[in-house]
């Protein structure tokens, strides 16, 4: 396991440094850490609320609401689950020295990008034309 990197409380990345250097790296990794914590404390109350939630309602209406906020849940949770396989990747990608790198141009990815969206695996450009090519395919 290598040495944590001292990470100042105000740090924010900067265009004028290194590119992914150790204290960006450990800044998104942080960044990353805390957003998984987050949607898996997020993900255990929606266990709960289900939990909580599967005794028997006679009101059939009250039944229907119950069952729709159920699968409104499920979707949610299914949602979480799946951004957090992304946060798992994206952290691995730290270990490996590929985060911030664009997996279709090989282009460093804008800091602001991945400040906004940590998780981000292409340039911005990239991701529009990927988005457009598949908008094409769709409409066929």
């Amino acid at each position: 396991m290598k040495a944590q990197t001292f990470l100042p409380k105000d740090y924010r990345p900067a265009e004028d440094e290194p590119f992914m250097n150790e204290l960006q790296l450990e800044y998104f990794r942080r960044k990353l850490e805390a957003w998984k914590q987050e949607l898996q404390g997020l993900s255990a109350e929606t266990l709960e609320g289900l939990q909580d939630s599967a005794r028997s309602v006679p009101d059939l209406a009250d039944r229907a609401s119950e069952e729709t906020d159920r699968a409104l849940e499920l979707r949610t949770r299914d949602r979480q689950r799946k951004l957090v396989s992304k946060i798992d990747a994206a952290l691995r990608r730290i270990e490996t020295g590929e985060y911030g790198y664009c997996d279709m141009t090989g282009e460093p990815i804008s800091l602001r990008r991945l400040d906004a969206r940590p998780i981000a695996t292409m340039t911005l450009e990239a991701q529009e034309r990927h988005e457009r090519k598949e908008r094409v395919h769709r409409d066929d």
